[in-house]
């Protein structure tokens, strides 16, 4: 046996603890850091092989191990823009310079032109609505572009289609050819009549009346005007007429349902585009006449108010006056060991050689897991557990440095067995 090789013996030890230490060291500094894995030092024994008679100490190495595959605690909060993974995947992000890399991190705030960034400076990546409902680039981060949410301009969508339903009383008093609307006569009479708000093509409001009214048993004629055409204090005659020749509804008897289900509409919006009502939900019962629904798209001139975030990973704009419009899809991107990923600083992450190929897909599809919008995913770091481990290591440094003094110790009665 070798005195020197005793005391190298202790020495790999100490480096060995030291290094456990490091690692719990930070650990417990990064315990409250959002998306951090916990990393651990692994022991692997080094044995010299021995002649007979003899034993040659060896030592110890170590590897650093990283639990990148451990979800941690989700942790809620009040921004939209806090999203978390629960279940497997990496959101995907870019820093200044352009390079991509996988994040669990997803503290993401606006920066002034509109990006979403998280605390350690990475833009969150997705693709864009703007060319059609996206598709993953499911083996590279083509297609990728920074989620920009941007209030630079107002946003005016024309009405294009709509839907009205509605109960109209089968023992309504038939009206006489000559006074129907449709003949837009100062004498016109009428059986039912409902106003709609449609949008032209700048986002002014259109006012839309509809005449509902009864020509024969059964039998209704449909007519629509733009009420600013209107005689003003009274309505008939208006400027122009009819927008669009009237349509004809036919009813069941016996049912009082329509006899051509595929009923409806279309008419020109002022200043607009063609708009199509739906009117195969119509009825003819015995009852008062009742609107039962009436739905038009399209919207007048508004900006971004807020965001939302769907668990499918789909960023939505909400706009002023409440309608909604779907502007990014945020991608999920995973490999086969997630545990041998790269770590980086910030939180983040990139491939190697050993974690298996890139995968990109979308939340909830293909194993991914689910975007959660307002709410952090905590370290997984346990601080009891790594204060077990630092006195693990303060005791195995110091039985080791024991080592290495006996060591030493017994080399000084080497030396001085000359004396």
């Amino acid at each position: 046996m070798s005195l020197y090789g005793m005391m190298r013996t202790g020495v790999s030890g100490m480096n060995a603890q030291a290094n456990r230490l490091s690692t719990v060291a930070d650990n417990i500094a990064n315990a409250s850091t959002t998306g951090y894995k916990r990393s651990s030092t692994e022991f692997s024994s080094l044995i010299i092989p021995s002649t007979t008679g003899n034993y040659t100490s060896g030592g110890v190495t170590t590897s650093v191990r990283y639990a990148t595959s451990i979800q941690g605690d989700l942790r809620y909060t009040q921004s939209a823009s806090d999203l978390a993974i629960n279940g497997d995947g990496f959101f995907v992000v870019q820093d200044g310079s352009g390079r991509p890399f996988l994040t669990r991190a997803g503290s993401f705030v606006p920066d002034g032109q509109g990006r979403l960034v998280n605390a350690a400076g990475f833009t969150l990546m997705g693709y864009n609505f703007a060319n059609g409902t996206p598709s993953p680039v499911t083996n590279g981060f083509g297609g990728l572009e920074e989620v920009k949410i941007t209030q630079s301009e107002l946003t005016a969508t024309p009405s294009t289609s709509g839907v009205f339903t509605a109960n109209l009383p089968v023992d309504a008093a038939i009206v006489a050819p000559a006074n129907l609307p449709s003949a837009n006569a100062a004498t016109a009479e009428y059986s039912a009549k409902s106003s709609l708000v449609v949008y032209d093509n700048v986002g002014r409001e259109v006012i839309l009346d509809v005449y509902y009214t009864k020509t024969a048993a059964n039998t209704w004629e449909v007519a629509v005007f733009d009420q600013s055409t209107a005689t003003p204090g009274t309505s008939f005659p208006y400027t122009g007429g009819p927008l669009t020749p009237p349509v004809t509804l036919t009813f069941n008897p016996a049912t009082g349902k329509l006899t051509t289900p595929t009923a409806g509409i279309t008419l020109p919006v002022p200043n607009g585009g063609s708009l199509d009502i739906d009117l195969s939900k119509m009825s003819e019962l015995g009852q008062g006449y009742t609107v039962l629904n009436a739905k038009v798209d399209g919207n007048a001139p508004s900006g971004i108010d807020s965001i939302q975030i769907a668990e499918d990973g789909t960023i939505y704009a909400q706009y002023e006056n409440g309608t909604f419009k779907a502007l990014y899809r945020i991608p999920i991107a995973n490999v086969q060991s997630p545990d041998r990923l790269n770590v980086l600083p910030g939180n983040v992450f990139s491939m190697s050689a050993d974690s298996g190929d890139l995968q990109i897909g979308f939340a909830n599809e293909g194993g991914m897991g689910s975007v959660v919008s307002g709410a952090l995913e905590n370290s997984n770091v346990d601080i009891a557990e790594e204060l077990t481990s630092m006195i693990e290591s303060q005791r195995s440094y110091t039985a080791n440095s024991k080592v290495f003094q006996t060591g030493a110790d017994l080399m000084d009665i080497l030396v001085n067995l000359k004396r």
